[in-house]
C-alpha cells in the first residue's frame, strides 16, 4: 500500500507550532518503522503544489506540466482522444487593499446546476464549437474544454491560487492572459450573476485555466491511497480543523497503517507539504528485527520528521 497525504505541514511559523503541539502517537510509531526513501524538493513558487508533482510522476510524467483535464475526463469515464485539454475552475476574485484573492466553489456556494449553466452560458461567446472548441462538464469547481491553441501552455495549478493572491501566478504566455480577460468581460455581464447577487450571493466574475495539455502517462498505482482531508483546512487558514483532522488520521487510517506494519506488511507513505514531499518506505525485515522493534518500539518526532516540507 502507498499511502500519500497532502498539505501534512507548511513552512509557516504558526504550522510548525501546531505541529509541534500535536499529538500523533500512530504516526510517530509508524515512521519509527519506516526508513525515508525519497524527498522532492521544491519552492512555494512552483507551479504544482508537491502532492501534484507526486502524482504526475507516479503516473510516469517527469515534467510539471500534467495535462490534468484529460486525466479529469478518462476519472470521469470521458476519452479525452488526441485534443488538447484544459481544466476550467471557475473563481469569484475578491479584490482588497494589498491583494486579489481567488475564492472558489465552495466558498460561493456553486451548485451543480449553476455551474452547469454558467458552463452553458459561456460556451457560445468564449468556446464556440464552429471555431475548433469542445467542452465537458466535470464538477461544480471544474470545466473541461478543448483547443489547439492551448498546447503547451503553463499555468499554476488552483491550489496555488485558491484562498490566495493570484497575482504571483498569473499566466506568462498571452493566450491564457487573452482567455482568461475573455471569460471575465462575458462573465460581467451573466444575468446569472445578477440573479446570484440579488440572492446576496458573490458573482462568478472570472475562471483560472490550467492542466493544459493532451493525455500522456499511464493510471496510478492500483494500491495508491490519497488522503486529502487536510487540504481544506490548511487551504482556508483553519488551523483548528487542520489539527483535528490530522487527530482524526492519526487514530484511523494510520492506526490502522501501523498495524499493517507491525504484523509484517509492505507500505510506502508520502507527507507532502507546500514546498516538498517526503516519502518513507517498509520492506520485508527479519523476525529478529521485528522481535526488537516489538520490545524497544522505535519512535520519531512527528515535527522532526516534517521538518522542510
Amino acid at each position: 500500500m502507498h499511502l500519500l497525504i497532502p498539505y501534512a505541514s507548511a513552512q509557516e511559523p504558526h504550522v510548525e507550532a501546531a505541529l509541534r503541539e500535536l499529538e500523533l502517537p500512530a504516526l510517530s510509531a509508524l515512521l519509527g518503522l519506516l526508513t525515508a526513501t525519497d524527498t522532492l524538493e521544491g519552492d512555494e513558487l512552483a507551479l504544482l503544489p508537491p502532492h501534484e508533482r507526486v502524482l504526475t510522476r507516479l503516473r510516469g510524467v517527469d515534467d510539471d506540466l500534467p495535462p490534468t483535464a484529460a486525466w479529469r475526463l478518462k476519472a470521469a469515464g470521458v476519452v479525452p482522444g488526441d485534443a488538447v485539454w484544459a481544466l476550467i475552475t471557475p473563481l469569484h476574485l475578491a479584490v482588497g487593499t494589498d491583494q486579489v484573492t481567488a475564492l472558489g466553489a465552495d466558498t460561493l456556494q456553486l451548485t451543480d446546476n449553476e455551474s452547469r449553466a454558467f458552463l452553458t452560458a459561456l460556451t457560445p461567446s468564449v468556446f464556440p464549437a464552429d471555431e475548433g472548441w469542445a467542452t465537458h462538464w466535470l464538477a461544480a469547481d471544474a470545466w473541461a474544454v478543448s483547443h489547439p491553441s492551448l498546447d503547451g501552455q503553463e499555468a499554476a495549478s488552483p491550489d496555488r491560487i485558491l484562498n490566495r493572491g493570484v497575482e504571483t501566478w498569473m499566466p506568462r504566455g498571452r493566450r491564457l492572459r487573452t482567455l482568461m480577460n475573455e471569460l471575465q468581460m462575458v462573465l460581467h455581464g451573466l444575468p446569472l450573476n445578477a440573479e446570484r447577487e440579488a440572492r446576496g450571493l458573490r458573482p462568478v466574475n472570472a475562471a483560472w485555466i490550467s492542466g493544459c495539455g493532451r493525455d500522456r502517462g499511464h493510471a496510478l498505482p492500483e494500491d495508491l491511497l490519497v488522503d486529502d482531508r487536510l487540504r481544506v483546512p490548511m487551504m482556508t487558514g483553519d488551523l483548528y480543523a487542520w489539527s483535528e483532522a490530522w487527530k482524526a488520521l492519526d487514530s484511523g487510517l494510520l492506526s490502522e497503517a501501523l498495524h499493517h506494519v507491525r504484523g509484517g506488511g509492505e507500505l510506502k507513505l508520502t507527507l507532502c507539504g507546500e514546498r516538498s514531499s517526503r516519502r518513507w518506505e517498509r520492506r520485508q525485515v527479519g523476525g529478529w528485527q521485528r522481535l526488537k522493534e516489538r520490545f524497544t518500539p522505535p519512535t520519531v518526532r512527528v515535527s522532526d520528521a516534517m521538518e522542510g516540507l
